[in-house]
């Protein structure tokens, strides 16, 4: 007789006896991965620790005796792997030292090689930082780094950005480095700027994107440094002032505050300084030949705007989720959400007010609009409906007024765009495109409101139209072509940055993309720029204090979450956090942060 657990062992595959039910042949093999042995293995090793049983190593660190395993630190640690698989005198003994390291520190870290769980605060983080980069520890050096991002305000940031510079901590450094520069005006009034040394200051007053109304605010600062310390600092004077840049500053305050100050008349260096801006600022037909780093006006990055990611589709629906991105703080935030649940949602900002146009709830083609007050946290929905059902829809704000431009009523793709008078609270249809165009992009440039790409119904396009308002009254065609996009795409994103329109990923006749053009409105052509790190349909695009943001998506395989920012300078896409939703066909806006924020966010319940 066969074996009665193998398929056709009796009767033969699919067969039946006894008057059974047909069924399937059972399968040849199954498959299964646990998720419970990883958890269980490691709290049964933690287990063994906790009791010392089996421990080959004993850590002396400081006046503490932490017994362990081998091989959990080396699996863990790429520092003890080389200790204990190498030639070191350590992979043979049974007691190890290890100096320069906190014992509390190493304590935490040792319990997380066998929990995976550490609890990173301001009284610990400044220990567990270097413990974990001796270490090697990459995932803490990384949660302690986002820890300390989160801490950032103006009286620390230059103690936390010199701690990032001391321990290598390159992304950490960069964004106390901006945000020093951001907030420049508050942190020249901390003690912690008081007591820089000359080279950070340097480093910090030298940049071009440093927040300052005037540079009255940077020689000012540079003045309350240097007399905190008069007697060893004053040999620094020159070196720090040729940072400051004198010729933009204004005739009276040159002449009047910096040329008459007691220090700068003792220092000869400091009065060929004062030379040359005076030269500057008297000889305006000479300017041309007298360019040069102290001439260049500063172009701080501008400050106060965050990133509304709104509705979408996530994990099979239709999602009412709406998050606020912040680049200060580069965190999301759950805000209120929406009364219906929208994807394929059209949003643009007019009068300080977010409006949600539009959409898919899942079901049903919707016409209605809501209007979302980041001051009280609350979305209205007396907005008047547009005429027509849309999804796919492009919106954009011109001359004060909102239009929705395409998308699909779920009979047809629509080519009908109409515009919304705040005022008077009414849609009104204008001129129809010239082509019907869902999961178009819309961009407002020059005048023009231009309708970018999308599909009609049948293929994705590449062709561009704008419209002329100004044309309208004067009865000529409204909706003219201009050169197409080198690549077929519907879904896409856009934004206008730096006088550009820039159009990114969205999807082709067969596939996502992640490739990016941008179009130059005055010789009327595309070119390409760098590819985003992400095949992107579906994406939003959206210039927040002047960076460029994509966001979501979906890249063939996956819904996102990510959210990646462009460098113009050096053609560049990086990847910079992400959202608590996946999203799929949501909008972005752009807004004022709050004034104040005395509201509770609505706290995030779950992560898709």
């Amino acid at each position: 007789m066969g074996d009665p657990l193998l398929p056709g062992a009796i009767g033969g595959a699919g067969a039946t006896t006894g008057g059974a039910v047909d069924r399937p042949p059972s399968p040849a093999r199954l498959s299964h991965t646990s998720e419970k042995h990883p958890k269980v293995t490691l709290s049964e090793l933690n287990m063994l620790r906790r009791h010392r049983e089996l421990c080959d190593v004993v850590l002396n660190v400081g006046g503490r005796k932490i017994f362990a395993h081998r091989v959990i630190l080396s699996a863990c640690s790429p520092y003890f792997r080389a200790m204990f698989t190498g030639e070191l005198e350590e992979s043979r003994q049974t007691e190890v030292t290890i100096r320069d390291i906190d014992e509390n520190a190493m304590e935490l870290l040792i319990d997380f090689c066998y929990t995976a769980h550490i609890i990173v605060e301001e009284s610990n983080v400044q220990t567990l930082l270097p413990a974990a980069c001796l270490l090697q520890l990459v995932e803490i050096q990384d949660i302690c780094c986002e820890f300390l991002k989160r801490q950032l305000d103006p009286t620390n940031c230059l103690g936390i950005r010199a701690f990032a510079d001391t321990h290598s901590c390159r992304e950490l450094l960069r964004i106390a480095d901006k945000f020093t520069q951001h907030n420049f005006q508050e942190v020249m009034e901390s003690e912690e700027f008081l007591l820089l040394p000359v080279g950070q200051l340097v480093d910090i007053i030298c940049s071009d994107e440093l927040n300052v109304r005037s540079e009255e605010q940077v020689f000012n600062a540079v003045m309350s440094w240097l007399k905190y310390n008069v007697a060893d600092r004053r040999q620094h004077l020159a070196q720090v002032l040729q940072h400051v840049r004198l010729p933009l500053l204004s005739p009276k305050f040159l002449v009047g505050t910096v040329g008459s100050d007691l220090l700068v008349r003792s220092d000869e260096a400091c009065r060929d300084l004062v030379d040359e801006a005076k030269n500057y600022l008297l000889l305006p037909q000479e300017r041309p030949l007298m360019q040069g780093p102290r001439t260049r006006p500063r172009k701080p990055t501008r400050r106060g705007e965050v990133l509304f990611a709104v509705g979408g589709w996530c994990s099979g629906d239709a999602i009412a989720s709406v998050e606020r991105f912040d680049p200060q703080t580069n965190d999301w935030k759950m805000v209120a959400p929406m009364s219906k649940r929208r994807c394929g949602v059209g949003v643009a900002v007019l009068n300080d007010l977010l409006y949600a146009v539009g959409g898919h709830d899942g079901q049903s083609y919707l016409n209605s609009i809501e209007r979302y007050d980041p001051q009280t946290n609350q979305w209205s929905c007396d907005v008047a409906p547009t005429t027509s059902c849309r999804t796919s829809v492009g919106v954009a704000v011109l001359d004060g007024f909102l239009y929705a431009v395409g998308g699909q009523d779920g009979v047809q793709c629509l080519n009908h765009v109409e515009r919304y008078d705040p005022k008077e609270n009414k849609w009104s249809k204008v001129a129809p495109m010239t082509t019907r165009r869902l999961g178009v992009a819309v961009a407002v440039l020059g005048g023009y409101l231009y309708a970018i790409g999308g599909s009609d119904g049948q293929c994705p396009l590449n062709t561009v139209e704008r419209y002329d308002p100004r044309q309208v009254k004067l009865c000529i065609i409204s909706w003219c072509a201009v050169n197409p996009m080198s690549t077929r795409r519907k879904h896409l994103g856009c934004a206008v940055f730096n006088n550009y329109i820039y159009a990114v990923g969205g999807r082709d006749d067969c596939m996502e993309l992640s490739s990016a053009e941008r179009y130059n409105p005055h010789t009327n052509t595309w070119s390409p720029i760098v590819a985003m790190t992400s095949r992107r349909s579906g994406v939003g695009l959206a210039v927040v204090n002047g960076q460029l943001y994509a966001v979501g998506g979906f890249d063939g395989s996956a819904y996102l979450k990510t959210i990646e920012v462009y460098d113009p300078e050096t053609n560049q896409w990086r990847l910079c956090g992400c959202m608590n939703y996946r999203r799929l066909g949501g909008g972005v806006g752009v807004m004022r942060a709050p004034q104040t924020e005395n509201y509770m966010w609505i706290r995030k319940d779950s992560v898709v």
